[in-house]
């Protein structure tokens, strides 16, 4: 094992991504056969870091080991140098699966031999500081400078980053002069969209006004697709009398599963269309499912609603308005548009079913056997109500009433027919007078039943407007699946830290506010978004380097006694709760003859690049004032404790590296969280033919039990957070005891391919 861990590290991975590569042995395997194709490239001349960093990224996102050596040649002979024409490079063997490759339409598609000329990336970007020049001059260093380098990148695809950014700065600087006082005042951040024309704009700018050019309260005849009958200004007139020309949305979950990443756009949404507007939104349960429906549900959905910082003008239920609904049922089919069908469930599946030979039944006979559905003289499945309308997606018909008898979670044995969504969704709307019925764009195909059923029983008429849905990828959120994963315990339960619910996300401790600021970047899209982790955790890292106060922990402890203290020595230090800002608090540490240090800070052996501490090479103590040598160590072949000496950082030479330690410690665990799927797109049968059951990453949580942490976050309470200083943001578990804390590592720290 120590020999693969010195040939990975050779190639410039650092010590603990060498390990966990071992731990895969599939990965590990692949990437000693790139290694040794490129030795045999390369003869006696070593593997440079570029290179090593792109064969590890090759390794992992390659599909098919047969262009292993293919690829490999490129980034050994310099032909592929940059990550984002390795990108291009997998994009193309992944769309040209054939064995005999035309390399120069390859070459062509990633790059391989273009030249941006230092006088190019100048021009283009003098180009792109023009276009923006009137607003650079109106804001200054607050300009989203994010757009100009994406505008450059975009131009100069090929072009070196870190090139283009010094361009970047240098015609910035040269345009604007250096920073004032007024430049570096300190702003509330704003966080940018940037997918759409919408850029540079806040979450509440994005909803506000005419910003979406949605319709104006009132005025729902003016949206494309609506039908105005002959009563639909009188009822506009009334609706207007009883709102006052109020905005009101509405975010109606069904109480079946628990709300994941996606339902938190939509929470935005709504309730910041209602917020930014001055307008009221409804938490509305479509408890129409009794069969699905429990408590539990019901409370977390609300708990989280209220978490991401929205409250409720009303909760409401559909199961209010049942009676309400039945009744407008009855109507419906008294004006000849509803009618009861025998039709078994799977006669109406597929496409082109032929119309029901019951649709013409006489009104006064539906009426009777309505009644009887009702009174339960049917079995379920037996007879439903159907509506007289076809649907955009062709489907004819939709049922409007089934039975079901199981116990509805409010109204008990009241009731043994449930409207269904098609019927419930648009008149619970009518009935709450909402302006702006706002939902995924799944349901567009549902607008002109919803406008349908609405103008046919000559109600108040909302307006559908339809959003594009946010997933993320290596997760799944279908409740079905993750009902799979719970049952086949590869996770606890709906808060297992490694899903993307809310819940979970909370329990490993991401802000709400993180939250809230990602849907913000994501903003108001028709299309569909898929983003990438870590795009999330980028936003959960900005809010916790602001709040999460600093303490320093040890994940695997080394023993470390300082021989030239005192047996009794101990004293108080000072550590600041936020050193960039020290105003903001600090806490007391001990210090003591014993301490513990991180055992990957220690190696009885200097290796090039290595800063922290050898026989050889002292290291500094974070925030202590000492600095440490080495004496004795204790010969056992892992090093089980080190003898040291310390000296005031003021007496000796400064060290290349500061480390974190722990005196007197408590004991925690620490569980370790990676993503739960290998692939990005689990449930893609191309992606993986198995199904995503068997795409589970065997890594994805590692326990740590007998961490130590300093004391200071001994009376922590669950959720709250810290950073543990260079190893990452933390939270407190649930399954914290008084005796015991237990650490969920919330994301690593911002990773810095340089540091070793």
């Amino acid at each position: 094992m120590a020999d693969a861990v010195s040939i990975f590290m050779a190639i410039g991975l650092s010590e603990q991504k060498a390990k966990e590569t071992l731990k895969n042995e599939a990965l590990s395997s692949t990437l000693k056969k790139a290694i040794e194709q490129a030795q045999g490239l390369l003869g006696s001349a070593s593997i440079d870091k570029t290179a090593g960093t792109l064969l590890y990224n090759m390794v992992t996102r390659l599909k098919d080991s047969n262009r292993l050596s293919f690829l490999t040649e490129y980034i050994i002979t310099r032909k592929i140098t940059s990550e984002l024409q390795l990108s291009a490079a997998l994009d193309f063997l992944k769309n040209h699966p054939q064995e005999n490759l035309d390399r120069l339409e390859f070459e062509a598609a990633c790059g391989v031999g273009v030249v941006v000329t230092p006088e190019q990336i100048e021009d283009a970007v003098e180009l792109i500081i023009r276009k923006h020049k009137d607003q650079l001059l109106a804001e200054r260093y607050r300009f989203n400078m994010g757009i100009l380098m994406g505008e450059a990148r975009t131009a100069l695809k090929w072009a070196d980053g870190k090139i283009v950014k010094n361009e970047v700065d240098m015609q910035v600087l040269h345009l604007l002069g250096p920073k004032t006082e007024a430049d570096l005042e300190k702003n509330p951040k704003v966080y940018f969209y940037c997918l759409s024309n919408t850029e540079g704009k806040s979450l509440m700018e994005q909803l506000r006004g005419e910003a979406l050019k949605f319709h104006k309260t009132g005025e729902n005849y003016k949206t494309e697709g609506y039908v105005v009958t002959p009563n639909t200004m009188t009822l506009l007139k009334k609706h207007l009398e009883e709102t006052g020309g109020q905005v009101r949305t509405r975010f109606p979950p069904e109480p079946n599963g628990i709300l994941h990443i996606g339902h938190a756009k939509a929470i935005n949404f709504n309730f910041g269309f209602a917020k930014a507007n001055n307008g009221i939104c409804f938490l509305r349960y479509d408890d129409t499912n009794p069969e699905k429906e429990e408590e539990k549900y019901f409370t977390a959905i609300r708990e989280m609603v209220e978490w991401l910082g929205y409250k409720p003008y009303a909760v409401t239920h559909a199961s209010d308005n049942f009676q309400l609904l039945y009744d407008l049922a009855v109507d419906l089919i008294r004006r000849g548009h509803a009618y009861v069908c025998h039709q078994r469930g799977e006669e109406l599946k597929g496409h082109n079913v032929p119309p029901s030979p019951w649709r013409e039944r006489p009104v006064e006979e539906s009426l009777l056997l309505f009644d009887r559905m009702r009174k339960g003289m049917f079995a379920e499945g037996e007879v439903t109500l159907r509506m007289k309308m076809v649907m955009e997606d062709g489907k004819m018909d939709p049922v409007a009433y089934r039975i079901k008898y199981t116990p509805h979670h409010r109204t008990g044995d009241t009731w043994c027919i449930y409207p269904t969504y098609d019927y419930t969704h648009c008149l619970c709307d009518s009935i709450e007078n909402i302006t702006h019925s706002l939902c995924t764009k799944e349901f567009q195909s549902r607008r002109s039943s919803y406008f349908w059923l609405c103008n046919a029983l000559d109600v108040y008429c909302p307006v559908q407007w339809e959003y594009g849905r946010l997933n993320l990828t290596y997760t799944v959120v279908s409740k079905r699946k993750i009902i799979k994963l719970v049952e086949t315990a590869i996770v606890r339960d709906w808060d297992d830290p490694r899903l993307f619910t809310l819940t979970a996300l909370r329990r490993r401790g991401f802000p709400p506010q993180a939250i809230n600021n990602f849907c913000a970047r994501v903003g108001v899209t028709v299309a569909q978004t898929t983003m990438e982790p870590h795009l999330l955790e980028a936003c959960v890292r900005e809010v916790l380097n602001d709040t999460a106060p600093r303490v320093m922990a040890v994940l695997e402890p080394l023993k470390v006694t300082i021989t030239n203290l005192p047996h009794f020595s101990s004293f108080e230090i000072s550590f600041p709760d936020f050193p960039a800002n020290e105003a903001k608090g600090s806490h007391v540490v001990p210090f003591s003859k014993t301490i513990f240090i991180e055992q990957s800070d220690f190696r009885e052996v200097m290796e090039k690049g290595y800063k922290r501490l050898t026989p050889d090479q002292p290291v500094g103590l974070r925030h202590a004032g000492y600095v440490i040598s080495v004496q004795v160590n204790d010969g056992c072949g892992n090093v089980c404790e080190l003898e040291v000496s310390c000296a005031s950082s003021d007496s000796v030479e400064k060290p290349k590296a500061f480390i974190q330690w722990v005196s007197d410690p408590l004991q925690c665990e620490v569980r370790l969280y990676e993503r739960l799927f290998l692939h990005k797109n689990p449930e893609d049968p191309a992606e993986v033919p198995a199904g995503f059951l068997r795409d589970i990453n065997p890594y994805s949580i590692t326990v740590i039990e007998s961490a130590s942490v300093d004391r200071s976050v001994g009376k922590a309470k669950v959720f709250d957070k810290f950073q543990f200083e260079r190893v990452g943001y933390f939270s407190v578990d649930p399954d914290s005891t008084s005796e015991k804390l237990v650490f969920n590592r919330t994301v690593m720290l911002k990773e810095d391919p340089g540091k070793i």
